[in-house]
């Protein structure tokens, strides 16, 4: 699939014909012969809270700053640790008009929602907003790369799209936990929703001022928090926008806080498994899974036959051996990371449980803790009540989770808690943050587009909570409803950032062309690229629709899409 431009809408063919395909610059809303740096000040003056779509105040502009077109760098902060493969460049941009500012809160105590809009002085009629990640405590960049983006095509804003970005209405402050931000009733409902709808509506009025109208198509990609973000809006505010790309998100919000402290408490003691005690569960779940897709690869491309076949207990310490085996302790941790967290009462939309994780891609990679269970769910040391360097992060964002948004107390022990002795404040909590709603004829019906791509060695969250996310979609609407407007991806041996395995996939234009032209996604393929130009191809895999997985054809070079098929279960 060429990238290198988006397709324009079929709207716009009949308005403007040959003239679109000449580029935008002589396009209405490209306003020709206006003075981009004069244009580009004029966006100063200050936006009016009847702007907005949702109670609060004004947007406050703090500076517009037309910026001139540069060229793409390499950049890698941590060269220890593998970044998402979208990370490892800073792409080019065309001139721009970058702003940023602040929209003003209801309450003295909330902080403010910072955002940054980039506005091409060359446009192309569209809007794309760019999702957070974790707790959101910075301003997301809306010149990087979307998830999953090839990094030898174009970025958004360099093929004419106005991005959008926002720190969801906090910003970490040193030594706060990265959560105390909820104890504000008015900080919490923004970073559960409202600031996404706030900021989005901001970025309209800046395209009005700027081009003369608003936005043709508005589009939002988002992964992990932003790709909860990205569901948040289909179900909250389905009118918002044409097209979205959710990529592992923290879908079951709650649920996912609940067994992230759950996990942690069973790392306290004899449970914890050491790093070296992980690589032990990693190759006995190979030897037993890994030619379930028919392929010896180090990837586990068939989890669910895995969740089947494999069972912690065979790693049991027998009788007086005590290396190369797991205490009881250990096993008993395994299983309840692979298991479901039961609660005895609902959550927002009938939900009453977090799926456990599947197998595959447990030992981190590289040199640092990244990915697997080391990073996400057992850490470097023994977990500690109040965190700590070895902590892993499912404990530090959970125990974090707990204390702030459901206790309320920055002292509580998370290490007593019982969902059932807060189950109106849990509830409570749900209900906000929790992108469950399975109806989503509202935005079905307006002509909306979303994808839903889970990584099956993802251990930040478990990708089984996208899945039965699609399940409850297709049950409550239909299949037939449902693959007209969504569609469901997964990607073995991939973990939560999108190292472990080929992910690069021009999501945007699948979205563009969907949206735009009517052309439904199919099965896609996705690469692995070098990190350094030309970035050449390195690896290729399918990237199989649900329920699909991928399955080596027994025959071709292991690293090429073609020698693999999508095999139904």
């Amino acid at each position: 699939m060429n990238a290198s431009h988006v397709t324009p809408p079929r709207v716009l063919l009949s308005l403007a014909g040959a003239a679109l395909l000449a580029g935008c610059a002589g396009l209405p809303w490209g306003r020709a012969g206006v003075d981009a740096e004069a244009a580009c000040s004029a966006l100063m003056a200050p936006i009016a809270a009847s702007a907005i779509g949702l109670p609060g105040g004004g947007a406050v502009i703090e500076s517009a700053t037309l910026l001139p077109a540069s060229g793409l760098t390499l950049t890698n902060p941590l060269p220890f640790i593998p970044p998402p493969p979208e990370a490892v460049v800073v792409p080019a941009t065309p001139q721009y008009c970058k702003v940023l500012g602040v929209i003003e809160p209801v309450d003295p105590a909330a902080p403010p929602i910072r955002f940054q809009v980039n506005l091409p002085t060359a446009w192309n009629g569209r809007s794309l907003q760019l999702g957070g990640g974790g707790f959101n405590e910075v301003l997301t960049s809306p010149g990087a790369l979307p998830p999953s983006a090839r990094i030898d095509q174009p970025s958004p804003l360099a093929r004419g799209f106005v991005t959008v970005g926002t720190d969801s209405g906090h910003q970490n402050t040193p030594g706060l936990a990265l959560q105390a931000f909820a104890l504000n009733d008015e900080a919490l409902v923004n970073f559960a929703h409202a600031s996404y709808k706030k900021v989005r509506d901001v970025s309209v009025e800046l395209m009005k001022r700027r081009y003369g109208q608003a936005p043709l198509r508005t589009y939002f990609m988002g992964s992990s928090e932003g790709g909860r973000e990205g569901l948040t809006l289909a179900q909250r505010y389905p009118q918002d926008f044409d097209g979205i790309f959710s990529r592992v998100p923290v879908i079951n919000w709650m649920g996912l806080q609940v067994a992230g402290t759950r996990m942690g408490v069973t790392q306290m003691g004899e449970g914890w498994l050491s790093p070296g005690d992980v690589e032990l569960v990693h190759r006995a779940v190979l030897a037993q899974c890994d030619t379930l897709d028919w392929l010896s690869d180090g990837i586990v491309g068939n989890p669910q036959a895995c969740h089947a076949r494999f069972d912690p207990a065979g790693l049991r310490c027998r009788g007086t051996t005590t290396t190369g085996c797991l205490k009881e302790a250990q096993v008993q941790a395994l299983q309840t990371l692979h298991s479901p967290y039961e609660f005895s009462f609902p959550l927002a939309n009938g939900v009453r449980s977090y799926p456990g994780w599947a197998w595959g891609g447990e030992a981190a990679t590289g040199t640092g803790p990244v990915g697997g269970y080391v990073s996400w769910q057992t850490g470097t040391a023994r977990q500690a009540l109040q965190g700590g360097s070895g902590s892993s992060r499912a404990w530090l964002y959970g125990s974090g989770a707990i204390r702030y948004f459901v206790a309320r107390d920055p002292a509580f022990d998370p290490g007593n808690f019982r969902p059932e002795d807060y189950a109106q404040r849990v509830g409570e909590i749900s209900q906000l943050m929790d992108a469950t709603d399975p109806d989503l004829s509202a935005f079905r019906a307006r002509g909306g587009k979303l994808v839903i791509s889970e990584h099956l060695a993802d251990y930040a969250q478990s990708p089984y909570a996208g899945i039965d996310y699609y399940r409850s979609v297709v049950k409550t609407m239909g299949q037939a409803a449902a693959d007209d407007f969504l569609r469901l991806y997964t990607t073995p041996g991939a973990d939560h950032v999108g190292t472990g395995a080929p992910v690069g996939v021009d999501m945007l234009q699948v979205l563009v062309d969907w949206v735009e032209q009517g052309r439904a996604p199919a099965d896609l393929v996705q690469v692995s690229l070098e990190s350094v130009p030309p970035f050449a191809v390195s690896a290729s895999r399918p990237m199989c629709r649900w329920p699909a997985t991928v399955r080596y054809r027994g025959h071709g070079e292991k690293q090429r899409a073609s020698s693999f098929e999508c095999a139904q279960p």
